[in-house]
Protein backbone atom coordinates (compact mmCIF):
# COMPACT_ATOMS: atom_id res chain seq x y z
CA UNK A 1 0.00 0.00 0.00
CA UNK A 2 2.98 2.32 -0.01
CA UNK A 3 1.93 3.55 -3.43
CA UNK A 4 -1.36 4.82 -2.01
CA UNK A 5 0.65 6.71 0.58
CA UNK A 6 2.64 8.30 -2.23
CA UNK A 7 -0.60 9.51 -3.77
CA UNK A 8 -1.90 10.96 -0.52
CA UNK A 9 1.42 12.70 0.13
CA UNK A 10 1.30 14.15 -3.35
CA UNK A 11 -2.26 15.42 -3.00
CA UNK A 12 -1.54 17.07 0.34
CA UNK A 13 1.34 19.02 -1.22
CA UNK A 14 -0.13 19.35 -4.70
CA UNK A 15 -0.06 23.15 -4.80
CA UNK A 16 3.75 23.16 -4.83
CA UNK A 17 4.58 20.18 -7.07
CA UNK A 18 2.13 21.24 -9.77
CA UNK A 19 4.02 24.45 -10.44
CA UNK A 20 7.35 22.64 -10.38
CA UNK A 21 6.08 19.91 -12.65
CA UNK A 22 5.26 22.41 -15.42
CA UNK A 23 8.86 23.53 -15.59
CA UNK A 24 10.69 20.31 -14.78
CA UNK A 25 8.38 17.61 -16.17
CA UNK A 26 7.73 14.18 -14.65
CA UNK A 27 10.54 11.62 -14.73
CA UNK A 28 8.53 8.38 -14.85
CA UNK A 29 11.69 6.29 -15.06
CA UNK A 30 12.99 7.83 -11.83
CA UNK A 31 9.66 7.29 -10.06
CA UNK A 32 9.42 3.62 -11.04
CA UNK A 33 13.04 2.48 -10.92
CA UNK A 34 13.95 4.73 -7.98
CA UNK A 35 11.42 3.08 -5.66
CA UNK A 36 12.30 -0.47 -6.78
CA UNK A 37 16.07 -0.07 -6.59
CA UNK A 38 18.20 -0.91 -3.58
CA UNK A 39 19.53 2.02 -1.52
CA UNK A 40 21.89 2.97 1.30
CA UNK A 41 19.04 4.60 3.20
CA UNK A 42 15.44 3.73 4.02
CA UNK A 43 13.30 6.46 2.49
CA UNK A 44 10.14 7.12 4.51
CA UNK A 45 8.47 10.04 2.76
CA UNK A 46 9.07 13.44 1.18
CA UNK A 47 7.40 16.61 2.41
CA UNK A 48 8.07 19.49 0.05
CA UNK A 49 11.86 19.53 -0.41
CA UNK A 50 12.54 17.60 2.80
CA UNK A 51 13.40 13.91 2.49
CA UNK A 52 12.69 11.87 5.62
CA UNK A 53 14.91 8.79 5.61
CA UNK A 54 16.61 6.31 7.95
CA UNK A 55 20.38 6.21 7.23
CA UNK A 56 21.97 2.78 6.98
CA UNK A 57 25.54 1.72 7.80
CA UNK A 58 28.11 1.58 5.00
CA UNK A 59 30.94 -0.96 5.24
CA UNK A 60 33.53 -0.54 2.47
CA UNK A 61 37.17 -1.46 1.90
CA UNK A 62 39.39 1.27 0.47
CA UNK A 63 41.27 0.26 -2.67
CA UNK A 64 43.89 2.90 -1.92
CA UNK A 65 44.82 1.91 1.65
CA UNK A 66 43.30 -1.56 1.98
CA UNK A 67 41.55 -0.51 5.20
CA UNK A 68 37.90 -1.16 6.06
CA UNK A 69 35.71 1.85 6.83
CA UNK A 70 32.43 1.91 8.74
CA UNK A 71 30.19 4.98 8.59
CA UNK A 72 26.57 6.00 8.07
CA UNK A 73 25.33 6.85 4.59
CA UNK A 74 24.55 10.43 5.63
CA UNK A 75 28.29 11.15 5.83
CA UNK A 76 28.63 10.79 2.05
CA UNK A 77 25.52 12.92 1.44
CA UNK A 78 26.74 15.68 3.74
CA UNK A 79 30.15 15.67 2.05
CA UNK A 80 28.50 15.83 -1.40
CA UNK A 81 26.49 18.89 -0.34
CA UNK A 82 29.77 20.57 0.65
CA UNK A 83 31.27 19.72 -2.75
CA UNK A 84 33.76 16.96 -1.86
CA UNK A 85 34.01 13.22 -1.23
CA UNK A 86 33.91 11.55 2.16
CA UNK A 87 37.29 9.85 2.63
CA UNK A 88 37.35 9.40 -1.14
CA UNK A 89 33.94 7.67 -1.28
CA UNK A 90 30.89 9.00 -3.12
CA UNK A 91 27.57 7.82 -4.55
CA UNK A 92 27.99 7.32 -8.30
CA UNK A 93 24.62 8.22 -9.83
CA UNK A 94 25.75 6.88 -13.20
CA UNK A 95 26.14 3.42 -11.58
CA UNK A 96 22.72 3.22 -9.85
CA UNK A 97 23.92 5.24 -6.85
CA UNK A 98 26.49 2.64 -5.72
CA UNK A 99 29.46 3.64 -3.57
CA UNK A 100 32.61 4.34 -5.58
CA UNK A 101 36.06 5.51 -4.53
CA UNK A 102 38.05 8.30 -6.15
CA UNK A 103 41.79 7.54 -6.08
CA UNK A 104 44.61 10.07 -5.86
CA UNK A 105 45.29 9.84 -9.61
CA UNK A 106 41.68 10.81 -10.38
CA UNK A 107 40.51 7.34 -11.42
CA UNK A 108 37.27 5.91 -10.04
CA UNK A 109 37.00 2.32 -8.80
CA UNK A 110 34.35 0.17 -7.14
CA UNK A 111 35.56 -0.87 -3.66
CA UNK A 112 34.59 -3.98 -1.73
CA UNK A 113 31.13 -3.13 -0.44
CA UNK A 114 29.50 -5.03 2.44
CA UNK A 115 27.09 -2.26 3.38
CA UNK A 116 23.76 -2.91 5.11
CA UNK A 117 21.53 -1.71 2.28
CA UNK A 118 17.75 -1.47 2.30
CA UNK A 119 17.31 -5.00 0.92
CA UNK A 120 19.77 -6.48 3.43
CA UNK A 121 18.00 -4.70 6.28
CA UNK A 122 14.64 -6.00 5.04
CA UNK A 123 15.99 -9.57 4.95
CA UNK A 124 17.12 -9.34 8.57
CA UNK A 125 13.72 -7.97 9.57
CA UNK A 126 12.08 -10.98 7.87
CA UNK A 127 14.49 -13.32 9.71
CA UNK A 128 13.56 -11.82 13.09
CA UNK A 129 9.84 -12.03 12.24
CA UNK A 130 10.20 -15.71 11.32
CA UNK A 131 12.11 -16.43 14.53
CA UNK A 132 9.44 -14.66 16.60
CA UNK A 133 6.61 -16.53 14.85
CA UNK A 134 8.04 -20.03 15.05
CA UNK A 135 9.59 -19.72 18.50
CA UNK A 136 6.25 -18.53 19.87
CA UNK A 137 4.52 -21.51 18.24
CA UNK A 138 7.18 -23.87 19.60
CA UNK A 139 6.63 -22.42 23.07
CA UNK A 140 2.92 -23.24 22.81
CA UNK A 141 3.63 -26.86 21.85
CA UNK A 142 6.09 -27.14 24.72
CA UNK A 143 3.38 -26.14 27.21
CA UNK A 144 0.50 -28.14 25.69
CA UNK A 145 -0.14 -31.67 24.52
CA UNK A 146 -1.18 -31.40 20.84
CA UNK A 147 -3.01 -34.75 21.13
CA UNK A 148 -5.38 -33.24 23.71
CA UNK A 149 -5.38 -29.51 23.00
CA UNK A 150 -5.84 -28.20 19.47
CA UNK A 151 -4.07 -24.88 18.85
CA UNK A 152 -6.29 -21.89 18.23
CA UNK A 153 -5.86 -18.38 16.98
CA UNK A 154 -2.47 -17.42 15.56
CA UNK A 155 -0.78 -20.72 16.45
CA UNK A 156 -3.62 -22.64 14.81
CA UNK A 157 -3.32 -20.56 11.65
CA UNK A 158 0.43 -21.18 11.44
CA UNK A 159 -0.08 -24.92 12.01
CA UNK A 160 -2.72 -25.06 9.29
CA UNK A 161 -0.38 -23.30 6.84
CA UNK A 162 2.59 -25.50 7.75
CA UNK A 163 0.58 -28.71 7.46
CA UNK A 164 -0.90 -27.62 4.14
CA UNK A 165 2.51 -26.92 2.60
CA UNK A 166 4.17 -29.96 4.19
CA UNK A 167 1.50 -32.61 3.59
CA UNK A 168 -0.28 -31.46 0.45
CA UNK A 169 2.69 -30.00 -1.42
CA UNK A 170 6.12 -31.18 -0.24
CA UNK A 171 5.18 -34.77 0.64
CA UNK A 172 3.12 -35.30 -2.52
CA UNK A 173 5.75 -33.75 -4.82
CA UNK A 174 8.87 -35.44 -3.45
CA UNK A 175 7.38 -38.66 -2.13
CA UNK A 176 6.81 -40.00 1.35
CA UNK A 177 10.15 -41.85 1.40
CA UNK A 178 12.39 -38.85 0.69
CA UNK A 179 10.56 -35.65 1.66
CA UNK A 180 11.64 -35.33 5.33
CA UNK A 181 15.24 -34.06 4.81
CA UNK A 182 14.00 -31.36 2.42
CA UNK A 183 10.92 -30.19 4.33
CA UNK A 184 12.80 -27.73 6.63
CA UNK A 185 14.43 -25.95 3.68
CA UNK A 186 11.26 -25.81 1.58
CA UNK A 187 9.13 -24.56 4.49
CA UNK A 188 11.75 -21.91 5.29
CA UNK A 189 11.84 -20.79 1.65
CA UNK A 190 8.03 -20.60 1.52
CA UNK A 191 7.66 -18.47 4.64
CA UNK A 192 10.64 -16.29 3.75
CA UNK A 193 9.19 -15.45 0.32
CA UNK A 194 5.66 -15.01 1.72
CA UNK A 195 6.65 -12.66 4.56
CA UNK A 196 9.02 -10.72 2.30
CA UNK A 197 6.29 -10.24 -0.30
CA UNK A 198 3.77 -9.12 2.33
CA UNK A 199 6.21 -6.66 3.89
CA UNK A 200 6.82 -5.24 0.43
CA UNK A 201 3.17 -4.13 0.36
CA UNK A 202 3.46 -2.07 3.56
CA UNK A 203 3.71 1.68 2.99
CA UNK A 204 6.34 2.56 5.60
CA UNK A 205 9.16 1.06 7.65
CA UNK A 206 9.63 -1.87 8.29
CA UNK A 207 8.09 -2.61 4.90
CA UNK A 208 8.42 -1.25 1.41
CA UNK A 209 11.61 -2.93 0.18
CA UNK A 210 11.47 -4.77 -3.14
CA UNK A 211 13.48 -7.82 -1.99
CA UNK A 212 11.99 -10.59 -4.14
CA UNK A 213 12.02 -8.16 -7.07
CA UNK A 214 15.83 -8.18 -6.76
CA UNK A 215 17.31 -10.80 -9.08
CA UNK A 216 20.29 -11.33 -6.74
CA UNK A 217 17.93 -12.60 -4.01
CA UNK A 218 15.97 -14.89 -6.31
CA UNK A 219 19.26 -16.15 -7.78
CA UNK A 220 20.46 -17.19 -4.32
CA UNK A 221 17.18 -18.98 -3.56
CA UNK A 222 17.33 -20.79 -6.91
CA UNK A 223 20.98 -21.73 -6.22
CA UNK A 224 19.97 -23.30 -2.89
CA UNK A 225 17.36 -25.40 -4.69
CA UNK A 226 19.91 -26.37 -7.33
CA UNK A 227 22.29 -27.63 -4.64
CA UNK A 228 19.48 -29.55 -2.92
CA UNK A 229 18.63 -31.22 -6.24
CA UNK A 230 22.09 -32.18 -7.44
CA UNK A 231 24.03 -32.82 -4.24
CA UNK A 232 21.53 -35.36 -2.92
CA UNK A 233 20.15 -36.88 -6.11
CA UNK A 234 20.31 -40.68 -6.18
CA UNK A 235 22.21 -42.81 -8.69
CA UNK A 236 19.11 -43.36 -10.83
CA UNK A 237 18.89 -39.57 -11.29
CA UNK A 238 22.47 -39.34 -12.56
CA UNK A 239 22.02 -42.48 -14.65
CA UNK A 240 19.09 -40.85 -16.45
CA UNK A 241 21.31 -37.85 -17.16
CA UNK A 242 24.53 -39.54 -18.37
CA UNK A 243 23.20 -42.91 -19.55
CA UNK A 244 19.45 -42.65 -20.25
CA UNK A 245 17.30 -45.45 -21.64
CA UNK A 246 17.53 -44.31 -25.28
CA UNK A 247 19.19 -45.76 -28.41
CA UNK A 248 22.97 -45.85 -28.26
CA UNK A 249 23.52 -43.26 -31.00
CA UNK A 250 21.66 -40.68 -28.87
CA UNK A 251 23.76 -41.12 -25.73
CA UNK A 252 27.22 -42.17 -26.86
CA UNK A 253 28.04 -42.25 -30.57
CA UNK A 254 28.69 -40.12 -32.59
CA UNK A 255 27.54 -37.26 -30.30
CA UNK A 256 26.16 -37.65 -26.78
CA UNK A 257 23.03 -35.61 -27.53
CA UNK A 258 20.83 -36.69 -24.64
CA UNK A 259 23.44 -36.20 -21.86
CA UNK A 260 24.14 -32.70 -23.22
CA UNK A 261 20.43 -31.88 -23.21
CA UNK A 262 20.03 -33.27 -19.68
CA UNK A 263 23.03 -31.23 -18.49
CA UNK A 264 21.35 -28.09 -19.80
CA UNK A 265 18.27 -29.14 -17.82
CA UNK A 266 20.31 -28.98 -14.61
CA UNK A 267 20.87 -25.26 -15.25
CA UNK A 268 17.50 -24.34 -16.75
CA UNK A 269 15.50 -25.55 -13.75
CA UNK A 270 17.00 -23.09 -11.24
CA UNK A 271 17.07 -20.41 -13.93
CA UNK A 272 13.31 -20.79 -14.36
CA UNK A 273 12.83 -20.50 -10.58
CA UNK A 274 14.97 -17.37 -10.44
CA UNK A 275 13.36 -15.53 -13.34
CA UNK A 276 9.76 -16.52 -12.52
CA UNK A 277 9.84 -15.10 -8.98
CA UNK A 278 11.88 -12.03 -9.93
CA UNK A 279 9.82 -11.10 -13.00
CA UNK A 280 6.42 -11.55 -11.36
CA UNK A 281 7.23 -9.50 -8.27
CA UNK A 282 9.06 -6.77 -10.16
CA UNK A 283 6.25 -6.49 -12.73
CA UNK A 284 3.60 -6.03 -10.04
CA UNK A 285 5.55 -3.23 -8.34
CA UNK A 286 6.32 -1.57 -11.69
CA UNK A 287 2.66 -1.54 -12.74
CA UNK A 288 1.50 0.03 -9.46
CA UNK A 289 4.25 2.64 -9.60
CA UNK A 290 3.32 3.42 -13.20
CA UNK A 291 -0.22 4.20 -12.09
CA UNK A 292 1.31 6.48 -9.46
CA UNK A 293 3.28 8.27 -12.19
CA UNK A 294 0.04 8.87 -14.12
CA UNK A 295 -1.17 11.03 -11.23
CA UNK A 296 1.94 13.19 -11.41
CA UNK A 297 1.67 13.50 -15.18
CA UNK A 298 -2.00 14.49 -14.97
CA UNK A 299 -1.39 17.20 -12.37
CA UNK A 300 1.56 18.52 -14.38
CA UNK A 301 -0.81 19.23 -17.29
CA UNK A 302 -3.79 20.79 -15.53
CA UNK A 303 -5.90 20.41 -12.38
CA UNK A 304 -8.99 19.01 -14.15
CA UNK A 305 -7.08 16.25 -15.92
CA UNK A 306 -5.12 15.57 -12.76
CA UNK A 307 -8.29 15.12 -10.70
CA UNK A 308 -9.75 12.61 -13.17
CA UNK A 309 -6.54 10.62 -13.53
CA UNK A 310 -6.06 10.63 -9.76
CA UNK A 311 -9.41 8.92 -9.22
CA UNK A 312 -8.79 6.41 -12.03
CA UNK A 313 -5.25 5.64 -10.89
CA UNK A 314 -6.35 5.32 -7.26
CA UNK A 315 -8.96 2.70 -8.23
CA UNK A 316 -6.49 0.79 -10.38
CA UNK A 317 -3.80 0.89 -7.68
CA UNK A 318 -6.27 -0.36 -5.10
CA UNK A 319 -7.14 -3.25 -7.40
CA UNK A 320 -3.47 -4.00 -8.10
CA UNK A 321 -2.59 -3.95 -4.39
CA UNK A 322 -5.35 -6.48 -3.69
CA UNK A 323 -4.03 -8.57 -6.56
CA UNK A 324 -0.47 -8.26 -5.24
CA UNK A 325 -1.66 -9.52 -1.87
CA UNK A 326 -2.85 -12.69 -3.61
CA UNK A 327 0.31 -12.88 -5.75
CA UNK A 328 2.45 -12.70 -2.60
CA UNK A 329 1.05 -16.08 -1.52
CA UNK A 330 0.90 -17.58 -5.03
CA UNK A 331 4.55 -16.85 -5.82
CA UNK A 332 5.72 -18.32 -2.52
CA UNK A 333 3.56 -21.40 -3.17
CA UNK A 334 4.74 -21.80 -6.79
CA UNK A 335 8.43 -21.46 -5.90
CA UNK A 336 8.07 -24.08 -3.15
CA UNK A 337 6.04 -26.38 -5.38
CA UNK A 338 8.48 -26.26 -8.30
CA UNK A 339 11.44 -26.73 -5.97
CA UNK A 340 9.73 -29.78 -4.45
CA UNK A 341 8.91 -31.19 -7.90
CA UNK A 342 12.50 -30.76 -9.10
CA UNK A 343 13.83 -32.38 -5.92
CA UNK A 344 11.36 -35.24 -6.36
CA UNK A 345 12.64 -35.79 -9.91
CA UNK A 346 16.13 -36.25 -8.44
CA UNK A 347 14.88 -39.35 -6.56
CA UNK A 348 13.38 -41.59 -9.22
CA UNK A 349 12.67 -45.23 -8.43
CA UNK A 350 14.82 -47.98 -9.89
CA UNK A 351 13.43 -49.28 -13.17
CA UNK A 352 13.83 -53.00 -13.75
Amino acid sequence: MRYLLLCLTFLLTAHAPVQAAHSEGVDVKEIVLGHMADAYEWHITTYGDTHISIPLPCIVRSEATGEWHFFMSTRIEEAAEEGHDYMGFFFNEEKNGKIYERLSDGSVVRPWDLSITKSVCQIWIVVFIMLAVFLSCARWYKKHDPKKDAPKGFVGMVEMLVMTINDDLIKDSIGEKHYRPYAPYLLTAFFFILITNLLGLLPIFPGGANVTGNINITCFLALCTMLAINLFGNKEYWKEIFWPEVPMFLKAYPVAIMPIIEMFGILTKPFALMVRLFANMMAGHAIILSFTAIIFIGWSLNAYLGSGLTLLSFIMMLFMNCLEFLVAFIQAYVFTMLSAVFIGLAHPEHHK
